[in-house]
């Protein structure tokens, strides 16, 4: 067994975890924080045999995609002074963060 641990922007969970139930994965969400922007993010848990873990990587990719956002430069981290009255930058932001671990063993109690 696998467990895929997927870390995805907010705006993406809810299809996301639509998607892969769909497919007939089970998720577990939770609430996380953090990256470049501190911008909320959920971490998806997902054990699966060997063999769904292309499929699961492949509904991941499809719909958590990278997207461009207009960010004003006061909430940048390190922006200061003369600089919070330049104009706004864009950013990537979105997409997924993912890992694959082995488990020795899985109990669903």
């Amino acid at each position: 067994m696998k467990l895929i641990i997927a870390v995805v922007s907010d705006e993406d969970s809810n299809i996301l975890a639509d998607n892969l139930n769909r497919e007939g994965f089970g998720t577990t969400k939770l609430c996380s924080s953090g990256g470049f922007l501190k911008s909320g993010n959920t971490t998806f848990l997902i054990a699966t045999d060997e063999d769904k873990v292309d499929r699961a990587l492949e509904i991941i990719r499809e719909t958590c995609k990278s997207r461009r956002r207009m960010i004003a430069p006061e909430k940048l981290p390190g922006s200061f002074g003369a600089f919070n009255l330049a104009m706004p930058v864009e950013v990537n932001v979105g997409g997924a963060t993912i890992f694959t671990l082995n488990i020795e063993q899985f109990f669903k109690l």
